[in-house]
């Protein structure tokens, strides 16, 4: 089975598909009565006791049709179809409920659920047209109106599949800087231990042979930490150049800080001298990017707020602004990354829209990282 068709059949299902939530229970709730008063207020439909009770009762298939899309493609349409051959077929109006079905399977079932439920589907319509006195043009609108509803599901599974992926990207990409900031802020001072110890060899001016002994050994287990290290870290670089230059901490937070419009204010209180490396350039980074969020995309904004708040176990950071709604793009790709980071350092990160105007980004880190 080459190429597409093979590809189509061992398409997996989509991950994590919602269940049953408090609209699907309404739109059931509103469906049923609605179907049994179209019955009662259609008095010159064929089998109409029959096809109010079948309408009614399929329903509730709706609650499932993202876990089991095949199986409530099956029961709907496979069913009608057994009634069509009976000789009954429902033409209530509520009866356009069922495209929902379709739409779902493509949307949330595998390649095989997807190929078995079009097979479902190619019958229902093949039984239906047999058995029924509809014209040619009806059936090829009904047609049309089927495919449509394939058409979106298969284009709403295409469009959620590259965000997750474009989403994926980003984390890989946040994974990579995030490695690379550990490589050159445990580089740089690395080095200098090598640096010293080398130092220590060269001008002591006993060489006692302990003092000697240990300076080796210091100077050993950091060439080879950073040999090591540098080792590990050449693949994420992807040909990069490094650099042993330390990377922004808090204390750069500050250079945030600026007049223009929006005016940037920014705020450090409590002990930040003592904080994981990893920590204070994570800090700064999700500042920049909220700030960043927040010139361009926070609609008549006039302030931006920035505040590091250290105690003894955690930094807090907080940007906030006063524009209309918040910045449109404050959960764009930026933003994810930087979750990402902070998340693999053992921290929490939320953003959203405040109650009023403005949108707000709040962050905790633990101060050692995870």
């Amino acid at each position: 089975m080459p190429g597409l068709p093979r590809s189509l059949w061992d398409e997996p299902r989509p991950p994590r598909p919602p269940g049953r939530v408090w609209r699907d229970w309404v739109l059931v709730g509103l469906l049923v009565p609605l179907a049994v008063l179209e019955g009662l207020l259609r008095p010159e439909l064929p089998w109409r006791v029959v096809s109010t009770v079948v309408v009614a009762g399929l329903v509730p298939t709706l609650l499932w049709r993202r876990t089991m899309p095949l199986a409530m493609v099956g029961v709907a349409f496979g069913g009608t179809a057994l009634l069509a051959l009976a000789g009954v077929l429902p033409q209530l109006y509520t009866t356009a409920f069922l495209l929902v079905l379709p739409y779902a399977l493509l949307r949330w079932g595998s390649g095989r659920e997807v190929v078995f439920g079009l097979a479902v589907l190619v019958v229902k319509v093949g039984v239906t047209t047999a058995v029924g006195d509809d014209s040619l043009g009806a059936v090829v609108g009904g047609a049309a109106v089927v495919l449509t509803a394939i058409a979106l599901g298969a284009a709403a599974r295409y469009r959620a599949g590259a965000r997750s992926r474009e989403v994926d990207q980003v984390k890989s990409r946040e994974r990579e800087r995030l490695a690379r900031d550990l490589h050159d802020t445990v580089a740089h001072h690395v080095s200098a231990i090598a640096i010293r110890a080398q130092a220590g060899l060269a001008t002591a001016p006993t060489k006692p042979a302990a003092a000697a002994d240990a300076l080796r050994v210091i100077e050993g287990e950091a060439s080879r930490a950073l040999a090591e290290m540098r080792a590990m870290v050449r693949v994420l670089r992807r040909d990069e150049p490094g650099t042993r230059a330390p990377e922004p901490g808090i204390a750069d937070v500050e250079r945030l800080a600026s007049r223009g419009k929006p005016v940037v204010e920014v705020g450090i209180v409590g002990a930040v001298g003592e904080l994981s490396p990893a920590i204070g350039s994570a800090v700064f980074r999700l500042a920049q990017e909220s700030v960043t969020n927040a010139r361009k995309h926070a609609r008549h904004a006039t302030r931006v707020e920035v505040r590091v708040t250290a105690d003894d176990e955690s930094v807090h950071l907080r940007v906030s602004d006063d524009g209309d709604g918040g910045p449109a793009g404050a959960g764009g790709y930026g933003l994810i990354g930087m979750v990402e980071r902070v998340g693999l350092l053992g921290g929490t990160c939320v953003a959203g829209p405040d109650a009023g105007r403005g949108w707000t980004v709040s962050a905790t880190l633990p101060r050692g990282g995870a």
